[in-house]
């Protein structure tokens, strides 16, 4: 599909209240086929995500480590986890490092997460995602792992207020950009 359709098709899908904020640019180099180009989405004229910039891709030790000493982010722990870490140390550990277990493997699994995330954004992958978001559901979109999945599904106007606001606590653990276009969706509200 070419860019002008699937731009067109992407669009027609873009809620109602942000129609004209969140606009889906690319840039292709005709006569360099060994450039991709750039891909990005830009909320009022200035680019959020740039999908083929080499400042995006941070080192997962780093990234782990950020997570960590932020105070700020809350990583879930169910009884569940605590339970199986509990069986994994065959009850050999307090219940407060028990929790400090859990939590660590959580940051270390989304850390990966948050990279390998950032490390696929390009505008050949713009492209594949985008088709794959145009022939799913928007509910496998919502509940992806991929970014742009769960961006352009924040942005399309099948998500209803009632969805956008029992989505919070989901939110909390996505990539900083899924979180800034929920909060972007949030205002429209």
């Amino acid at each position: 599909m070419s860019w002008s359709k699937l731009k067109q098709q992407l669009d027609s899908f873009l809620c109602p209240a942000l129609y004209g904020r969140v606009e889906y640019r690319a840039t292709g180099y005709r006569y360099l086929p060994d450039k991709a180009g750039l891909c990005y989405i830009s909320v009022d004229k200035k680019n959020v995500l740039n999908m083929n910039d080499k400042t995006n891709l941070i080192k997962w030790y780093q990234t782990e480590l950020e997570i960590k000493n932020d105070s700020d982010i809350q990583i879930p722990i169910s009884n569940e986890e605590i339970e199986a870490a509990r069986k994994d140390t065959q009850g050999n550990v307090p219940e407060d490092r028990l929790k400090v277990i859990v939590r660590n493997k959580k940051i270390s699994v989304y850390a990966k997460e948050l990279l390998s995330a950032q490390a696929s954004l390009s505008k050949s992958n713009f492209f594949v995602v985008a088709n794959k978001f145009l022939s799913i559901s928007i509910e496998e979109s919502l509940e992806s792992h991929d970014v742009l999945l769960n961006i352009l599904a924040l942005v399309d106007r099948r998500v209803g207020k009632k969805r956008i606001l029992n989505m919070t606590e989901k939110m909390k653990v996505k990539h900083p950009i899924v979180q800034y276009f929920y909060e972007l969706r949030l205002s429209t509200l």
